[in-house]
């Protein structure tokens, strides 16, 4: 391959600047809140790098999934990138150009429980991808429950282009998010696609222009977060549980969170509410 080929080669990928190309932020990864406390938004914060992600990011960023899956008053998590450019481009391939095998492989491992921890958490997770989202960054919002995009979105799985199958969840979500043939064209090509085709597709919900992303997630959250925590929760493990099974054991665990939210004083408060005309007022969820 000549160099010039192998240029076009990334060029195509529309990467960004080294991370060398600015300064490093004090937190690498932010946590805000909105709605009074019930909304909690994570955003990756290595802009001048497009949020790729480092060793350290990760476990900053496993340590606030961790958080908020113990803190009864976030009802909603939202994931972000930090900037316009880019949601992430992934695992920080100038990091890993340094690593030993052994390095290589202990990252990993601390990547997984990333995801796992992004994938278990009860409480409801929406992505707001703005802009580039390839490798594990698509792969993060693969994991999230479902994805809110900027109108200059982009979603690709690169790994094979660099010598590796993508082992951070795509070859399992993608199918599932996508018509099966087109995933595997992205996981085998590399080639990314737009929002537009994504949301076309039915892997992204909406598309808002990048100025009214963060508006617009922020809405949807709030919305999530005035309903019953339990309810909502209850509903997430039905849905991810019942993913794949056979129809009556799907049905049974349906039933069992639905006789789980039945009788919870949530359910009272939210029928009274109703009859006097009122908003609810519904408790944090119940551990």
């Amino acid at each position: 391959m000549t160099d010039s080929t192998a240029t076009h080669r990334w060029d195509a990928l529309d990467f960004g600047p080294p991370a060398s190309g600015g300064d490093e932020p004090e937190e690498s990864v932010l946590i805000e809140h909105a709605d009074d406390g019930r909304v909690a938004v994570i955003t990756l914060n290595r802009p001048h790098a497009d949020n790729a992600i480092t060793t350290e990011m990760g476990a900053r960023l496993t340590g606030i999934l961790e958080t908020i899956a113990v803190t009864p008053s976030i009802r909603v998590a939202v994931i972000t990138g930090s900037g316009s450019r880019a949601f992430s481009v992934g695992s920080d391939l100038r990091q890993r150009n340094a690593m030993t095998k052994e390095q290589w492989l202990r990252q990993r491992q601390d990547f997984d429980r990333t995801l796992y921890t992004l994938r278990q958490l009860r409480k409801p997770v929406i992505a707001a991808v703005n802009g580039i989202a390839y490798g594990g960054g698509s792969e993060i919002a693969q994991s999230a429950d479902f994805i809110i995009a900027s109108d200059n979105a982009t979603f690709g799985q690169p790994e094979a282009m660099i010598g590796l199958s993508a082992g951070g969840g795509s070859p399992v979500f993608l199918p599932r998010l996508l018509p099966p043939g087109k995933a595997m064209q992205m996981l085998m090509t590399g080639d990314p696609i737009t929002a537009q085709e994504a949301h076309r597709l039915g892997m992204v919900n909406e598309i808002h222009a990048s100025s009214e992303l963060q508006d617009a997630v922020l809405r949807i959250a709030a919305k999530i977060a005035g309903n019953s925590p339990t309810a909502v929760q209850a509903v997430k493990r039905a849905v991810r549980l019942g993913e794949g099974q056979p129809v009556e054991q799907a049905i049974a665990i349906m039933m069992d969170a639905h006789w789980r939210s039945a009788i919870h004083p949530d359910r009272s408060e939210g029928i009274g509410a109703f009859n006097d005309a009122r908003d609810p007022e519904f408790r944090d969820a119940d551990f």
